[in-house]
């Protein structure tokens, strides 16, 4: 609202247009993914009944797929060839937060910010080259049936195979003699940095052995895709001591570990994707699949770790995660959570878990019971609080 977007707002013509967007969307590179695109996603979507988007990295629409009088629609409610849908333009929009976060994002209905799209549901995932950069966006969009995880999971997975298909474009230009492209593909890396395992990097020769430090700086590094300049760096990784010499021997020593062509400067920034199970855990969240959130949650991020920067992600997901099981409703999902070490002692958490028990039941009085001793030892702790208060 503070942009000037009024949610009555009605379409209106402005957007890229005819001969221009023919030209753009020619020269735009995701337009070599187009085949494998029609391939995974749009022949089936349109016999389903759905659209598929394709948008740029900033959130301008290269193409709108289905069937024709759905086509025609959603171009009614301003989801056309060549229109802007990023938050700038519309607010907030499936398309629009993928561009602004990086990651796939699900968007029903009313959550739209123009109320012209309340009868939209769309399922978006980024498609990023081989140096991390966001090149696209694809989108599901229909009515009510797109509100299923199932086609968050299917969105996701083409824009992986779209991003593997530029992985090896690249690779073959490289291997015949491309000398144009600063970031040569290095490969699929992977960071795991939840639990209390030695954080890893999965890498395409095998796994490599992090240490807390390097860790720490991976995994902030793909936090911010733009990149982190020296200063904002040793702040997020303690915002006390660090000096920028500190922080270039330690960049210096993990490009000696996982290769100096993962790594630019000036600001420091990832050259290419690295997929986290941080990423993998908000995935499953966004999707409102708390099973397979909590199956992912092997633990806490780093819990060793006091970086200033891993407490805010640690504390982020452990908020939303714990939120998610809450409202959950679902008995299995809060058994796991309260047989785990921070759902143990959570009283909320025990105390919907009672709620979706058989008053009847033995298992009933067991969590009457757990809730009881909580609320004791809550009681206890309150009283020698007030024992040694001032």
């Amino acid at each position: 609202m503070r942009g000037g977007i009024d949610p009555l707002d009605p379409v209106d013509g402005r957007g890229l247009r005819g001969a221009d967007l023919q030209r753009y969307r020619d020269a735009h590179p995701i337009a070599v993914l187009m085949p494998l695109i029609d391939k995974l996603l749009v022949q089936d979507a349109a016999r389903g009944g759905l659209i598929v988007v394709v948008a740029d990295q900033f959130g301008r629409v290269l193409t709108v797929h289905g069937n024709e009088d759905l086509v025609n629609a959603v171009a009614e409610i301003g989801l056309r060839a060549g229109d802007d849908l990023s938050e700038r333009r519309v607010g907030t929009g499936a398309v629009g937060l993928v561009v602004r976060t990086g990651r796939a994002a699900w968007i029903h209905g009313p959550e739209h910010f123009l109320h012209r799209m309340h009868q939209l549901t769309g399922a978006a995932a980024p498609v990023h080259a081989p140096d991390g950069r966001l090149v696209g966006v694809l989108m599901i969009a229909g009515g009510v049936r797109v509100a299923r995880p199932e086609i968050l999971a299917l969105v996701k997975a083409a824009a992986t195979a779209a991003e593997m298909d530029l992985v090896l474009r690249a690779m073959r230009a490289e291997r015949h003699g491309s000398p144009d492209d600063p970031a040569p593909p290095i490969g699929r890396l992977a960071l795991d940095v939840l639990g209390l395992g030695q954080p890893q990097l999965s890498t395409p020769t095998g796994r490599v052995l992090l240490s807390q430090r390097h860790a720490e700086i991976l995994l902030l590094l793909t936090e911010h895709p733009e990149g982190l300049g020296a200063d904002h760096l040793a702040l997020l990784l303690d915002d006390t001591d660090l000096d920028n010499g500190t922080i270039r021997a330690a960049m210096s020593r993990l490009r000696a570990v996982v290769g100096p062509a993962v790594f630019g400067s000036r600001p420091y920034r990832l050259r290419t994707h690295v997929a986290t199970d941080v990423d993998a855990l908000r995935g499953a969240l966004d999707s409102g699949d708390v099973d397979a959130a909590l199956r992912l949650y092997a633990g806490p991020v780093l819990p060793r770790s006091n970086a200033p920067g891993i407490l805010d992600i640690r504390d982020e997901l452990r908020v939303r995660l714990r939120a998610a099981v809450l409202n959950s409703g679902d008995s299995a999902v809060l058994r796991r959570w309260t047989a785990g070490p921070e759902g143990r002692d959570d009283a909320d958490a025990w105390v919907a878990y009672r709620a979706t028990v058989d008053r009847e039941s033995p298992l009933y009085a067991q969590i009457e019971a757990k809730i009881r001793v909580l609320d004791r030892r809550l009681g206890a702790d309150a009283t020698r609080m007030q024992r040694f208060a001032p």
